[in-house]
């Protein structure tokens, strides 16, 4: 049923918004769409309303670092789910860390308020129309994003410790 799902939508995504859908893919048991985030608004907008997909709610937002992805080191991810046909999929959108900035989506998801706040404080991504796009968690006087991968796990220079024996 999934390719299935994934099917269906990717070829309504890629009549409505054709080269801003970048890839479609089934990963585990998720459809997965990754898109131009200049149009998240749009695209989210059209799988929620869509008489078709009704994906009514946004169970997750949530920030991505991939340091080794030159010009798509973030990005955010959103899981949406349709509650009449308990179908969910992700919709993911990448940005350089330059320009950590996406439009909000909390015009359409009430849910996305909190959820876009807690991303910009650990990752710094920017959700540009957001209503109150503040640090929540963490003390403001915080210069750095603690969820980025950007520091090392550990310390370097203990040598106390034999990684042998846990796979590294």
């Amino acid at each position: 049923m999934e390719n299935t799902l994934l099917n269906t939508i990717n070829e309504q995504l890629k009549a409505q918004f054709a080269d801003a859908i970048l890839s479609a893919e089934q990963e585990y048991d998720f459809p997965v769409f990754t898109v131009k985030r200049e149009k998240i608004v749009e695209i989210l907008k059209f799988l929620k309303e869509n008489s078709e997909t009704q994906f009514g709610f946004l169970t997750t937002l949530c920030g991505l670092h991939y340091p080794d992805k030159k010009g798509q080191e973030l990005g955010v991810m959103y899981q949406l789910h349709n509650l009449q046909k308990n179908t969910r999929i992700r919709i993911k959108a990448f940005m350089p860390i330059s320009e950590p900035t996406i439009a909000s989506v909390s015009s359409l998801y009430a849910s996305a308020n909190w959820q876009e706040r807690q991303e910009y404080d650990f990752f710094g991504i920017i959700f540009k129309g957001h209503p109150n796009l503040k640090r929540i968690l963490n003390m403001d006087e915080m210069n750095y994003f603690p969820m980025r991968k950007e520091y090392q796990l550990e310390d370097g220079s203990r040598d106390d410790k034999n990684d042998n024996m846990f796979g590294r």
